[in-house]
């Protein structure tokens, strides 16, 4: 694999971002619906994961004073298990910590270990379970919390 980068997303990053969206789940969000993150929620951030130019996957939360919310996360089919997932998902716990937030929170299907692996291997514990949460199937989710970020950088700069 060639480098690979770790960037904030930019609007021109919108449709891949859709595309990966689509293929990975279910009820995927549409591209106007990561537009208007980006235009429109003063409390998202996203992350994309780049190589020779191409957005193969990325990460996005929701950040509110101390608390911040997971709200995707994904890798375009044809680069899964290479460690994207892993990489993406430590920057955004590293971005959230500058930020401000002092815990992360997320929900993930109980049917998905690999993911459950990953985050319980980054620190995330399970704390409940919702039920019926996914509408395509009403699978629950796990709901779990990262309470121990990344310490935050004195000279943080948020990255544009």
């Amino acid at each position: 694999m060639s480098e690979l980068t770790l960037r904030r997303m930019h609007l021109s990053d919108t449709a891949e971002v859709a595309r990966i969206e689509a293929e990975t789940f279910a009820r995927p969000w549409s591209e106007d619906s990561f537009r208007q993150e980006l235009e429109r929620n003063v409390a998202a951030r996203y992350l994309v994961a780049e190589t020779e130019g191409k957005v193969i996957g990325y990460a996005g939360a929701w950040i509110i004073l101390d608390e911040s919310h997971i709200t995707n996360i994904a890798v375009a089919e044809a680069w899964r298990g290479r460690g994207i997932g892993e990489a993406l998902t430590r920057k955004l716990l590293w971005y959230l910590s500058n930020l401000g937030a002092s815990y992360a929170t997320l929900e993930v299907r109980v049917s998905n270990e690999r993911a459950i692996a990953l985050y319980t291997k980054l620190g995330f514990i399970r704390v409940g379970r919702r039920k019926k949460y996914y509408e395509d199937n009403d699978e629950d989710a796990f709901l779990m919390v990262c309470e121990k970020l990344p310490p935050a950088e004195e000279d943080f700069t948020e990255m544009q």
